[in-house]
């Protein structure tokens, strides 16, 4: 069961080089150190599924969702150490990065 005030982050990511495997395992790995802020109560790291409908945008390179139990939660894993050191080694690595936030209706 997931808490009422359950706050959802799913982050997109697009590489500069989606060819190039030795950024795809640098930014997995980035993602997988991220994973190990106090506040995340759960997280994917995805790639685009095999599907194929005219409402699909699969052109993204890894998908980054995580599950905080509220918005504060959140907001502390934005200004945590180890979130602003996972940007600053990566952020060479996209050049566009589409986030959506979502909470209970």
């Amino acid at each position: 069961m997931f808490p009422k005030n359950l706050f959802v982050h799913h982050v997109f990511f697009w590489l500069k080089t989606p060819e190039d495997a030795g950024d795809l395992i640098r930014l997995t790995q980035g993602l997988k150190t991220l994973s190990s802020v106090a506040t995340i109560r759960s997280f994917h790291i995805g790639r685009p599924a095999a599907t194929s409908r005219s409402v699909i945008d699969n052109t993204y390179s890894v998908s980054w969702l995580v599950l905080f139990d509220n918005k504060e939660d959140q907001d502390s894993y934005q200004v945590d150490p180890i979130h602003l050191q996972f940007v600053k080694e990566c952020s060479d690595l996209w050049n566009r990065v589409v986030v959506y936030d979502t909470v209970d209706m």
